[in-house]
C-alpha cells in the first residue's frame, strides 16, 4: 500500500509509520515541520518515507501528494492537555475541523483517489459520565470537546460523497512510553504517585500499539465503515489505574492529586482528566479485532517494564 499520514511524527502516527515501514509499505508523511520529520524519519532506516511539508488548515500544493495513494491516515490535532485559554480552544477545533476539512478537500481534488480515509476523533464526543456507560451507538454530549468531536466528524463524513470508504475511530487515552503516561512517571517515581481527582472517574484508554493495529485492520478490511471506538474493553476508574500503574512500577499508589491542583495547571482542558468516561468497543470488537493488551495490567505491564 501506499498511505498518507498527518500528524505522522506524533505519539501514535510515529509507530504506525514504523509498523507500515516494517511491513514494506509506502508512507507520505504530511508534516508541518520537514526538518523535525526528516530527523524522526531519517532515510537510512525510513527509505520508504516521503516527507511532504503542508499547512494542515490552508489549500496548497501539498494536496497533491495525495494523489495515488490507497489510503489516508488523518491523525493530526492541536493537543488537547494544555490550559485551555480562548485562543487554545480556538486551536483545538480548527486545527480539527479544518485540517479534516483540507484532507476531504485534496481527496476530491487528485484523479487518482486513495479508497479509505481513516480519520480520528475522541471518546470525548459522548461528554462525561461517573455512571453512563457509552458505545458506537450512544449520542453525542453537549460540552466544548463533544462538540469539537461532531464538527471534526462532519467535516470527514463528506469524503462519502466522493466514493471514498470513510473509518471514524473515537480514541480514548492512548498508553506507550510517552503520552499520559510520561506526565504521571515521575510522581510514582518518587514513591508520591496517587489517583487524580475523587479517582471516581472513569478512564478509557488504549494501548498504542493496539491502537495502530486496529488503524491497520481499517485500512485494509473493506468491510469496515463508518464510527468505531478505538479503546479497550476494559476500561477502569481512575483509582484503579493508579493502583496498578503502583504495584507494576513496585511503588505506593497513595497521593491523591487534588483536582484544584490538575485545574490550576490546565484550567478548563483538566476536565479531560477529572471527569472522563466510560466506553465500550462494541462495534470494534464485531469486526473480529483482536487486543493484544485487553487489561489495563497487561497493558502498563508492556509499558513500564523497563521501569521501577
Amino acid at each position: 500500500m501506499k498511505v498518507a499520514i498527518t500528524g505522522a511524527t506524533g505519539f501514535v502516527g510515529s509507530r504506525l509509520v514504523e509498523r507500515l515501514q516494517q511491513e514494506g509499505h509506502q508512507v507520505v508523511a504530511l508534516t508541518r515541520n520537514a526538518v523535525h520529520a526528516e530527523r524522526v524519519f531519517p532515510k537510512s532506516t525510513f527509505p520508504g518515507v516521503e516527507i511532504v511539508a503542508y499547512t494542515p488548515t490552508e489549500s496548497g500544493d501539498w494536496q497533491q501528494a495525495i494523489s495515488g495513494c490507497d489510503g489516508v491516515v488523518n491523525l493530526a490535532g492541536e493537543p488537547i492537555s494544555e490550559r485551555w485559554s480562548a485562543a487554545h480552544k480556538q486551536s483545538i477545533l480548527r486545527s480539527r475541523k479544518l485540517g479534516t476539512q483540507k484532507i476531504v478537500e485534496a481527496i476530491s481534488q487528485v484523479t487518482a483517489k486513495p479508497q479509505v480515509l481513516v480519520n480520528a476523533s475522541a471518546v470525548g464526543y459522548y461528554g462525561t459520565s461517573e455512571t453512563a456507560t457509552f458505545d458506537e451507538t450512544s449520542p453525542p454530549g453537549n460540552d466544548f470537546l463533544a462538540e469539537v468531536c461532531q464538527e471534526w466528524e462532519a467535516e470527514a463524513q463528506k469524503v462519502r460523497e466522493l466514493g471514498v470508504r470513510l473509518v471514524i475511530l473515537r480514541i480514548g487515552i492512548v498508553l506507550g512510553m510517552g503520552g499520559a503516561i510520561a506526565k504521571m512517571l515521575t510522581p510514582f517515581k518518587l514513591f508520591a504517585g496517587g489517583p487524580i481527582g475523587t479517582g471516581k472517574q472513569w478512564f478509557s484508554w488504549i494501548h498504542r500499539d493496539d491502537l495502530v493495529n486496529l488503524i491497520l485492520q481499517a485500512l485494509t478490511q473493506p468491510s469496515m465503515e463508518g464510527t468505531y471506538n478505538a479503546t479497550a474493553p476494559n476500561p477502569v476508574r481512575m483509582a484503579e489505574f493508579c493502583n496498578t500503574m503502583g504495584e507494576v512500577m513496585h511503588r505506593p499508589s497513595w497521593l491523591p492529586v487534588p483536582s484544584f491542583a490538575l485545574e490550576v495547571l490546565l484550567g478548563d482542558g483538566a476536565k479531560v482528566v477529572l471527569e472522563g468516561q466510560q466506553v465500550l468497543p462494541k462495534r470494534t470488537q464485531s469486526t473480529g479485532f483482536q487486543y493484544q493488551y485487553p487489561t489495563v495490567r497487561q497493558a502498563l505491564q508492556h509499558v513500564l517494564g523497563s521501569e521501577g
